[in-house]
This record gives C-alpha cells, sequence and structure tokens, in this order.
C-alpha cells in the first residue's frame, strides 16, 4: 500500500539529484542568462571585500581554501573566486608574507553541469617561482587562474568538507533554493496543499509558513556543516534572495518571475487539456525569500557565528536587454530566465515538449506585459557577513604562530 508521504519523499529525494540551473551553452542555458546575477554581484563587491578584510591570515606555509557553494555552472563563480584570491593575496603582500597557495572547490549539487563550468576554467599559472611571476602578473595573465580547483557534488545542507579546513565560504544566489518541498504543500489532505498554484506567491498563510519552515530548516543545517568545516578566524559572504515585505506570500521579485505569467502559463496548459490540473499542482517552485528576520532568527539560534553584517541589498532587474524597447527582447529575455534556472524541473515533471509548450506560452505573455515587467520586476537579496565566533576550535593564524 502506498502512502502519500512515502511519495512526496521520493519526489524530494529525485529533486536533490536533479536540481540544477539549466546546462550546456544554449540560449536558454544559465551560462547564456545569468548576465543579471553577474551585475548584481559586481555591485555587491564592496560589500564582499569587507568581509574578506575580516579573515584571519593564516601561515603562508598553510594553503588558503576558498569554498563557492551553488557555484552552478557559468563564468560567475570563476569571477567571484578571482576576486577573493586577488583580494587576500594582497593582504598578505601588504602585510609583509609571501601569498601562501590557494585552493578553490566548486560546489553545486551532481546535476550541476560541471563539465561545462570546468570548460571555462583557465590553466593553472603558479606565482610562487616555479616558472611563474608575481601574483599580480599571475591575474593579469591572460585565461589563467592562480589557483588549484577542484569541484564538490553534494547538498550544502550537509556536511561537505573536512573539520577546520576552510578560510572563506562563499554562496550567491542560491539559499533561497530549498532542499525539498515541504510535504504538507503536495499533501491534498493538508490545509497548506497549495492547489491551483506552482508556487507561493499570493498563497494563503500556512502554505507560506511551512516554506519558511522548510527554509529556516535548510538553512539551519547549512549553519551547522560551515561551523564545523570552517576554519578558526574564517568568513563567510551569502547572497540570496529576499524580500521586504514582511508578509511571506509576498515574495517580491520571486513572485514577479514565478507567480505570474509562468504561473498563468500553467493554467494555459490545464484548460487547454494538454496536461490534468492534478499535474499542474504536484508541481512547485521550491524557492521561498527570506525576509531579514527570518535569516537572522536562524543565524542567532544557532549561535557559532557572529554576524558583521545583515541587510537587503537591492539588486535590480533580472532582465538584461540591449533594446529595453524592443517587447520582444523583454518577452524572450524573461522566459530565458524563468526557464534557465527551473526548466529542468519543468521538463523533468511535464517532458521537454510540454516544456517548449509552457515557456512559449510565458514569452507571449511576457511580450505583452514587457513594459510593466520592466518596470516592476526588481530583485531584492538578503547579503550576510557571518564570522565564526572566537570560542570555536582554532587554527593557527599569522597572530599565534
Amino acid at each position: 500500500m502506498s502512502h502519500k508521504g512515502e511519495n512526496v519523499m521520493v519526489s524530494n529525494m529525485k529533486l536533490e539529484k536533479m536540481l540544477c540551473m539549466k546546462g550546456g551553452k544554449d540560449q536558454t542555458s544559465y551560462a547564456n542568462n545569468s548576465q543579471a546575477q553577474a551585475q548584481h554581484a559586481k555591485s555587491m563587491l564592496h560589500l564582499l571585500k569587507e568581509a574578506l578584510d575580516r579573515v584571519q591570515l593564516g601561515p603562508p606555509s598553510m594553503p588558503f581554501v576558498v569554498v563557492d557553494l551553488g557555484c552552478s555552472c557559468g563564468s560567475n563563480t570563476i569571477y567571484i573566486v578571482d576576486v577573493i584570491v586577488n583580494h587576500m593575496a594582497k593582504r598578505y603582500e601588504a602585510s609583509g608574507y609571501e601569498p601562501p597557495e590557494f585552493s578553490a572547490f566548486f560546489s553545486d549539487l551532481p546535476s550541476n553541469d560541471f563539465n561545462t563550468l570546468f570548460q571555462l576554467l583557465p590553466n593553472y599559472y603558479p606565482y610562487d617561482g616555479e616558472g611563474g611571476g608575481s601574483m599580480e602578473e599571475c591575474l593579469a595573465a591572460d585565461k589563467h587562474r592562480s589557483y588549484f580547483a577542484a569541484g564538490v557534488p553534494g547538498t550544502f545542507y550537509r556536511r561537505l568538507f573536512p573539520a577546520r579546513s576552510i578560510d572563506v565560504f562563499h554562496s550567491a544566489f542560491s539559499l533561497h533554493w530549498l532542499s525539498q518541498i515541504p510535504e504538507s504543500i503536495l499533501d491534498k489532505r493538508s490545509k497548506a496543499y497549495n492547489k491551483g498554484k506552482v508556487f507561493i506567491h499570493g498563497a494563503n498563510e500556512m502554505i507560506a509558513n511551512a516554506y519558511k519552515k522548510q527554509f529556516q530548516t535548510d538553512l539551519a543545517g547549512f549553519l551547522r556543516a560551515r561551523a564545523v568545516e570552517m576554519k578558526g578566524g574564517g568568513s563567510m559572504f551569502l547572497v540570496c534572495l529576499g524580500r521586504t515585505s514582511m508578509d511571506p506570500t509576498d515574495q517580491g521579485g520571486a513572485g514577479l518571475l514565478f507567480g505570474t505569467h509562468f504561473q498563468d502559463a500553467w493554467n494555459e496548459l490545464v484548460l487547454e487539456g494538454l496536461i490534468t490540473s492534478e499535474k499542474r499542482d504536484s508541481f512547485n517552485i521550491p524557492v521561498y525569500a527570506p525576509s531579514i528576520q527570518d535569516f537572522r532568527e536562524v543565524v542567532e539560534a544557532n549561535g557559532s557565528f557572529v554576524i558583521n553584517k545583515l541587510e537587503v541589498f537591492r539588486g535590480g532587474s533580472p532582465l538584461v536587454v540591449s533594446q529595453p524597447d524592443d517587447t520582444t527582447e523583454i518577452g524572450q529575455a524573461f522566459a530565458n530566465s524563468c526557464r534557465s534556472v527551473c526548466g529542468v524541473l519543468v521538463d523533468a515533471h511535464i517532458g521537454d515538449k510540454l516544456g517548449d509548450e509552457l515557456f512559449q506560452r510565458v514569452e507571449s505573455r511576457a511580450t505583452i506585459h514587457a513594459t510593466e515587467l520592466l518596470e516592476k520586476l526588481q530583485f531584492f537579496h538578503i547579503v550576510a557577513s557571518l564570522s565564526l565566533r572566537s570560542n570555536q576550535k582554532s587554527v593557527a593564524t599569522l597572530t599565534n604562530i
């Protein structure tokens, strides 16, 4: 006899195995639709560097280890790691020390397109006297990197690295992705059953609270793992979708992305008889945009980290277009942006052909509403700079060796 809870569990186990941004390099791939994330990340570089300035410098004889969690498969992760390595190397040099060797781990779920990412990685260019120059020359070298690189597949809601092994954790635009859809959301017997919707934007309070609870449970697991893995004196810089409203049913930019034209496209497929309403209702976007309070509650309850900075940052629009007056381009950009982040889940749920049908409808609706989308679709981000508390077990630093 099959129980609903068992089906949900199987579904959520599959989610961890298949959730990823759309791989490859085609028109709807994440690699070709992450320009907005790049712009938003660059606008926050001053905040990242502030967080890096808090990292205690270890002995130059010990490798300095950087991790990007939720790296995906585009060039943004490589750019950020370059910034971190460059900044930390300059800090060592300013302190009168030769920079250590740097190691960078790119981590994401096993379904991530690591092949595309690795193809983007330039060759290693040493700066330690083995045929290389200074750090500045290394970083200026065309298509070269100054760190050893490796990929680490696995969910960041659990342990990924040995204890006290990581100096800097970075994660951008990933923590709003839940580890699973809350079971009550998919249970027809539950008051939190998300009937008729594929996202929580505009849903009832019980549905939103189920998502909030899942987000906070996930973030708690994330922090527990990092508290063990981070070296004493280490630092963490986190960015995820956030919201300014205290109402969790108002998901802001994420709500406009997933809760309007995307939702309407699903409804059209149902009305046209291409899918059943049950098929639609069993699909939910596993995203939750938290408030600052949602985030702070978990960090404070964990107790392992000092909050250096926690704020809402206006990232801007996810739509990057060359012709703001071209409604067709805006419609395509909206549909491609949507498909690049959730297309894999959609195709797994209804198949590639119906996935094409769905996103064609998303594009048509977005083209009609292009002016409104360009004006109103704005993302806000939660930005958190966290340091490991000094009472955690430490490792050697320049100040204690």
